[in-house]
């Protein structure tokens, strides 16, 4: 899906482009449960930067141009000519398009492979998508037929072999690869399995689970992350800290926020104090990054940060955004609205209400259109 600008830039809790496309977005297509350490609508950017998927390698970008979609190699050379409604990013091989108000799937080519007769539908992962029929979803195999049939008023992605679906409100369980219920349905929210742990939610708390639905590492009332590089974050009062895969705090809480871990580093934010929770929206709030160690790499010290990918993130100075090496180096000066990680080589930045994409060296290679 092509980006759309927040309609108020001042509180941006919004900013979800290129379903699938980008690391870690919770989106469309990505079909990855949240639960968030705040609410805060500068937290909720970032978070949403922190969960946009890895996309695979050769990726084409999705573009928009006079109305249509299609795709650019990382030159900017348009590969797959805009002719769709819209589309999302490419994993394992395949893309999201739709055509009118059905949604199906083509090849790097182009081509339509899975004919466009879903409701909505969603990435393929681990070789399975879901898709929603007749309001209910199931999932479809990469030849287009339904494996899954289906039965769910929710989905998630598969991930390490099992997918968290909801049966009914406020009861999500797991499923296998052929469907079959493995963890019974008992949970509030569920997220994906990492390192053969789940997030799940009950009345008492978040918890970690393991493949067979036993709690690995007991409720907790403070808000609990996935495990990304070993390491979780989790709230102990008013204070983030993070655990190994044991449940063990291997670094203490000390920062007002804390987010996942990525090549090295996490997101953290200083200098506000945290109320019920959730962090007051000042000016006097700070990010900077962690190491594994939780030493301090990148100190405190700007107004908006994203996670690192490929060796760089994106920082916001004095209302702009630019991108930062891991030294905490400026390496793209400040100049957009709006930021996203690299992925693939390329960065989408919002101007105002256009967007590009710009190489590693903060070039464009896609001059921003609407």
């Amino acid at each position: 899906m092509i980006p759309t600008l927040p309609k108020n830039m001042a509180n941006q809790t919004i900013f979800l482009f290129l379903c699938s496309a980008i690391l870690g977005l919770l989106s469309c297509s990505a079909q990855s449960p949240t639960m968030m350490l705040s609410t805060s609508p500068q937290q909720i950017q970032v978070l949403n930067h922190s969960q946009r998927e890895i996309p695979e390698s050769l990726q084409l970008f999705p573009i928009r141009q006079n109305g249509q979609e299609g795709y650019i190699n990382s030159t900017g050379l348009i590969i797959i000519e805009p002719k769709f409604d819209e589309v999302s990013g490419f994993s394992e091989g395949l893309a999201l398009v739709r055509i009118g108000d059905k949604w199906g799937y083509i090849d790097k080519s182009g081509q339509i492979v899975i004919k466009p007769n879903f409701d909505s539908a969603y990435s393929f992962f681990e070789g399975l998508a879901a898709v929603k029929i007749d309001g209910k979803m199931g999932y479809i195999n990469q030849t287009g037929k339904l494996v899954i049939p289906p039965q769910f008023d929710l989905t998630y992605r598969f991930s390490e072999g099992m997918a968290a679906v909801r049966i009914e409100i406020d009861k999500w369980g797991y499923i296998d690869r052929n469907g079959k219920i493995v963890i019974k349905p008992g949970f509030g929210d569920s997220g994906d399995f990492h390192q053969g742990l789940a997030l799940v939610r009950r009345d008492e708390g978040t918890m970690f689970i393991n493949k067979t639905g036993q709690i690995i590492i007991k409720p907790s009332d403070g808000f609990l992350r996935k495990f990304s590089e070993g390491l979780a974050a989790i709230r102990v009062g008013n204070k983030v800290g993070y655990i190994d895969t044991t449940g063990r705090m291997v670094i203490a809480p000390q920062f007002n926020e804390g987010y996942d871990f990525s090549e090295g580093r996490a997101l953290v934010l200083t200098d506000v104090i945290g109320i019920n929770w959730k962090a007051p929206l000042t000016t006097n709030t700070k990010y900077g990054y962690i190491d594994k160690t939780g030493q301090m790499a990148i100190k405190p010290q700007f107004e908006g940060a994203v996670v690192f990918s490929e060796g760089l993130a994106a920082v916001k100075i004095a209302d702009k955004w630019g991108y930062i090496n891991k030294t905490g180096q400026i390496v793209i000066k400040p100049q957009f609205d709006l930021p996203s990680a690299f992925f693939g080589g390329l960065a989408i930045v919002y101007i105002g209400d256009e967007w590009g994409y710009i190489d590693m060296t903060g070039k464009y290679v896609w001059n921003p259109t609407k």
